[in-house]
């Protein structure tokens, strides 16, 4: 008996230390197809780090003008000077120190517009999927009437009557972008509230507000999370676009949009003016969207990773 014992004992441990060693590897594996996505938001967190710690990584002031050195090179260029790295704008301004300032404002109206339009669309698409007919037609309309109104038009419109600020444009790209949140939790919204747990929570009397908030929403978290991860990297490109025709944040607050517009004009002499925060835009977005499909693949569970 004793020794039947110890042979189960055997059997159970290269067992467990099989699941182990299997399931290590699948972790592995699954962490491998993610490998972008992960090198993605390895990106993305020095970005957000330099961006956080600009006043002490910053090797300047980015308002500080020093005229005698303007449109100086970058340092490995004929002309450039060790002590601006990336060159100079203009009117002598650090171009680094710029940069670095710059993707404060940029990721901060990113975030900033996201929740807002996040919180608009999230709340709209619950409502129009869970309610009857008349408040789905409503809410429907209303979303078939922005997606048709001209986006220019609109921060035109926002912006002449409030006036350009980092305020401001936070509201005109979180009002712009949520009736992509209402349409898709609407979809979700819809097939949700037909399954069994819903109608076990009618039939125990939870209200309204109890089955929308703690039976629906908690299902709508990966699909909201997957869309506003992407919609920041949108949003960024849309300010970066408003702030290229002077209708974002002004100068002489540095963001990665108006110092693009400023260097359009030194495009053939002084390249570095516009390629730098170009470059920035490009890699923060692409970090962004990588990151956006690996979430959408480690959430989703028709993924097999």
């Amino acid at each position: 008996m004793t020794a039947v014992r110890a042979s189960d004992v055997a059997l159970d441990g290269a067992r467990t230390a099989a699941e182990r060693s299997g399931g290590a590897r699948r972790s592995f594996r699954r962490l491998w197809r993610l490998k972008w996505g992960l090198a993605a938001a390895a990106v993305m967190l020095v970005i957000v780090i330099t961006a956080v710690a600009a006043p002490w990584l910053a090797p300047y002031s980015p308002i500080e003008v020093d005229i005698t050195h303007r449109l100086g090179p970058p340092a490995w260029m004929e002309g450039g000077k060790i002590q601006h790295l990336l060159g100079t704008d203009q009117i002598g301004r650090d171009l680094l120190s710029r940069m670095i300032y710059g993707g404060r404002v940029s990721l901060l109206i990113g975030v900033f517009a996201v929740l807002v339009s996040s919180t608009i669309g999230v709340l709209l698409g619950l409502a129009a999927g869970y309610f009857g007919p008349r408040v789905d037609w409503t809410i429907m309309t209303v979303v078939n009437v922005m997606l048709t109104f001209p986006f220019v038009l609109l921060a035109l419109a926002v912006i002449a009557v409030l006036g350009p600020s980092l305020v401001n444009m936070v509201i005109v790209l979180g009002v712009a972008d949520w009736p992509l949140y209402a349409r898709v939790i609407r979809a979700e919204t819809l097939a949700i509230r037909e399954r069994d747990f819903i109608t076990a929570g009618r039939a125990l009397g939870m209200s309204h507000l109890r089955i929308i908030f703690r039976q629906i929403l908690p299902n709508l978290v990966s699909v909201i999370v997957v869309i506003a991860t992407l919609q920041v990297a949108r949003v960024i490109i849309l300010e970066s676009f408003l702030s290229f025709l002077g209708l974002g944040v002004q100068p002489p607050t540095p963001a990665w949009g108006n110092m693009l517009g400023e260097g359009r004009v030194y495009m053939l002499n002084s390249w570095w003016i516009a390629a730098f925060p170009g470059a920035a835009i490009f890699v923060t977005t692409l970090a962004i969207n990588l990151m956006g499909n690996a979430l959408r693949d480690w959430l989703d569970p028709h993924m097999k990773l």
